[in-house]
């Protein structure tokens, strides 16, 4: 039954990847570009990250930083590393749509626990031996929580930064993403996928419709587009519960 679950996660990914993909290309064609005229450097950047049963991966990503700039494995909102466009890609979360082929491969699924550096993997490897029982994801329900690491890390010395980032954010994100993998739900992952598009148009729309007096209106419009949107989301996501059941 598991197997057959597994299976049927898989293939909801895939047909959600070929739908959105004559989206996607152009967009992350886009991206490639400002990426490759930013800044001198690789236009992907290959992370390694644990996967599924202890597997180690490439994590793909587009580029945010110089390259070859040093420093600690954890990055702050104002990190001096990020180049101008990667700063903003950063930001929205932008960066990682090339994980879409981590997707496509098997590597990864849209909606899992998000993967870590084996060094982390290894500090809580009783932890992790729950969460790598399921695949990871582009986005997760501890990435969602703690989307602004990046501000909270900001405010910690550079030296201190890594040891933050363990002691205080790391332990709450793995409690989070154990929970997820023993109870993960199919309204639980759209509704991770719905919270997770709301950063980069919250980044990238909000400050528009501010602008002017056609405000009110275009808030409106948006707000009432992505009201309809997730009652047909969890439409659908509970119904697949159900199923689910039988």
């Amino acid at each position: 039954m598991l197997c057959e679950m597994g299976q049927l996660r898989r293939f909801v990914d895939l047909v959600l990847v070929l739908l959105l993909l004559p989206l996607l290309a152009p967009f992350a064609l886009l991206v490639a570009i400002c990426v490759f005229l930013d800044s001198p450097g690789p236009i992907l950047y290959r992370a390694q990250r644990v996967g599924t049963g202890g597997r180690t991966f490439d994590m793909l990503k587009f580029r945010t930083m110089r390259h070859g700039a040093a420093g600690p494995a954890v990055s702050r909102a104002d990190d001096p590393r990020y180049t101008p466009f990667g700063r903003f890609l950063a930001r929205t979360r932008l960066d990682e749509l090339p994980q879409v082929v981590n997707v496509v491969r098997g590597e990864m699924r849209l909606v899992g626990p998000r993967p870590e550096d084996p060094a982390f993997v290894a500090r809580y490897a009783d932890d992790y031996r729950t969460i790598l029982s399921v695949p990871p994801g582009v986005t997760g329900p501890a990435a969602v929580e703690f989307a602004w690491e990046g501000e909270v890390l900001a405010l910690a010395e550079e030296a201190e930064r890594e040891s933050v980032y363990q002691r205080d954010i790391l332990p709450l994100k793995v409690a989070i993403d154990v929970r997820y993998a023993l109870e993960r739900t199919w309204s639980g992952d759209l509704w991770i996928l719905l919270r997770t598009l709301s950063v980069p148009l919250r980044q990238c729309w909000l400050p528009l419709m501010r602008r002017g007096g056609g405000a009110r209106p275009r808030r409106l419009v948006v707000s009432t587009g992505l009201t309809v949107g997730c009652v047909a989301v969890f439409a659908v996501s509970l119904t697949l519960d159900g199923l689910a059941t039988l």
